[in-house]
């Protein structure tokens, strides 16, 4: 999933990153809640996990505009307050969920992957196209009894494109999917990704459902 998370606190925002990066998710990581909002309504986020008390504009604040632009994607919202009315405040804001400092990593990991399957396509940990299975919890991708092993941003790549079936998704769409704020990707990344996850679809028999759209991008192009 592509995830906004926003903690004004470094030492809690680096490991927070990380383990949702290992976890097999794009994480743009935001300090402050000005810079958040820029970044929610230019980006078509999966999650957004805010932080209650931010710099300029808080978690809260940014989650009631959010939501009063129409925006439904799920929002985690993180805060040491622990109060009935805080978090009744919380989930009138608009907030789907809720989770209490200090943040346990695990725990923080299973909301994530319950907000994550309000998805259709999501089926416990599992999203599904056709026959074919994506595990979230292992980044493996199976086709009935053949299994293959993907990097993190294999991962990523196929969700995005599974998220999007027979949509067209240009080079700039999923370099914004895939790679975090501040990172710079090369100029022949999503080539080179694509070229390398359709090496691994080859060894379960899908390789040409990723089909290359002359001068526009890629699309996952089931035979169904």
């Amino acid at each position: 999933m592509l995830i906004l998370l926003v903690e004004d606190d470094t030492s809690q925002l680096e490991p927070l990153r990380a383990a949702l990066l290992k976890a097999g998710h794009t994480v743009d990581a935001i300090a402050d809640g000005e810079t958040a909002q820029w970044f929610a309504f230019r980006k078509d986020y999966d999650l957004l996990i805010l932080d209650w008390m931010l710099p300029k504009v808080s978690g809260v604040e940014l989650c009631q505009v959010y939501r009063r632009a129409g925006k439904l994607t799920p929002v985690l919202m993180l805060t040491a307050k622990d109060t009935v009315l805080d978090k009744v405040m919380g989930l009138d804001a608009g907030a789907d969920d809720y989770l209490v400092k200090p943040i346990d990593v695990l725990e923080l990991l299973a909301r994530v992957r319950a907000l994550g399957r309000r998805s259709p396509m999501w089926q416990g940990d599992i999203l599904s196209l056709g026959d074919l299975q994506l595990h979230l919890s292992s980044l493996t991708l199976e086709l009935g009894s053949l299994t293959t092993q993907l990097s993190s941003r294999e991962f990523q790549l196929m969700e995005y494109l599974m998220r999007h079936p027979r949509q067209v998704l240009s080079h700039n769409q999923i370099e914004q999917a895939l790679w975090s704020y501040g990172e710079e990707p090369e100029s022949n990344a999503v080539t080179t990704l694509v070229r390398r996850l359709r090496q691994r679809l080859q060894t379960i028999g899908v390789k040409d459902w990723i089909e290359t759209v002359h001068r526009m991008g890629y699309r996952i192009n089931p035979p169904f």
